[in-house]
């Protein structure tokens, strides 16, 4: 096919009826959790096969854009709202002194949102080679870790894996279920680590299997990984945090002086 502005339109057809679909969505025309028109139907709007149609659906659900109930048809994928990421979640006031609360809970709160946490593991473990070269130690030496699956109006959000060295947690909350009042952030300087920096990382990628599994996440939506390590006031990593994120449930905000 031609247009009237001379070039020729060389993507395969079952492309060309995904991106007019989700250009549909994407205009609102299709609004998320409507329930899009048959495969007859649309064949016949598009006026092309059935096998075409198929095809353009697979590949909107590759694209984390349209969902299919065995024997209701295919859906518009209802998004849920993002949790914004940013510097000021790390605002001493939100997690210090008796009132002080968990991270990621004074930040949902802030957001309008509920927040929780499911504890998945405490334990002593060999430490990970990522984890061990922040901590400036050889990979295995035995550390502490706190897995926990988070939840944002309890949908599971993310994966995070707590590591510490053992010398500082030893005999603390952190090794217990319940922290405190500030999570971990409060129990570490009480035990005379004033936090003074962090270090994020961030990578984007497709997630495993169970990774689905555990964060509820329909096709074609990715993860992001984060790295996190926290510094005291001597420059010594005090905790380093391997989390895997639900893709479509967080934004990032970052605001900052641009640097000499």
């Amino acid at each position: 096919m031609t247009s009237s502005i001379g070039y020729t339109d060389a993507r395969p057809l079952q492309v060309r009826v995904a991106d007019d679909i989700r250009l549909k969505i994407e205009s609102g025309e299709y609004a998320p959790g409507q329930q899009l028109p048959t495969l007859d139907e649309l064949a016949a709007l598009n006026l092309c096969s059935l096998a075409v149609i198929r095809k353009s659906l697979d590949l909107l659900r590759q694209q984390g854009l349209v969902v299919t109930v065995q024997g209701k048809g295919s859906f518009v994928r209802e998004r849920p709202s993002a949790r914004r990421h940013g510097i000021d979640r790390y605002a001493r006031s939100k997690w210090k002194g008796v009132t002080g609360k968990p991270i990621l809970i004074a930040e949902a709160e802030a957001q309008g949102r509920s927040a929780g946490q499911q504890l998945r593991e405490l334990a002593e473990v060999p430490a990970p080679e990522s984890v061990a070269e922040k901590f400036g130690v050889p990979a295995g030496t035995p550390v502490w870790v706190r897995r926990r699956t988070t939840l944002i109006d309890n949908r599971p959000n993310q994966l995070a894996d707590s590591y510490y060295p053992l010398d500082i947690v030893t005999g603390t909350p952190i090794m217990e279920e319940d922290t405190g009042p500030g999570g971990g952030f409060a129990r570490l300087e009480d035990a005379g680590h004033t936090l003074d920096r962090i270090r994020e990382e961030w990578a984007v990628r497709m997630p495993t299997g169970p990774e689905s599994v555990a964060l509820r996440l329909q096709t074609g939506t990715p993860v992001v990984d984060l790295l996190r390590t926290t510094y005291d006031a001597e420059g010594r990593a005090v905790e380093v945090m391997l989390a895997t994120l639900a893709g479509d449930m967080v934004t990032f905000a970052y605001e900052f002086p641009i640097p000499d």
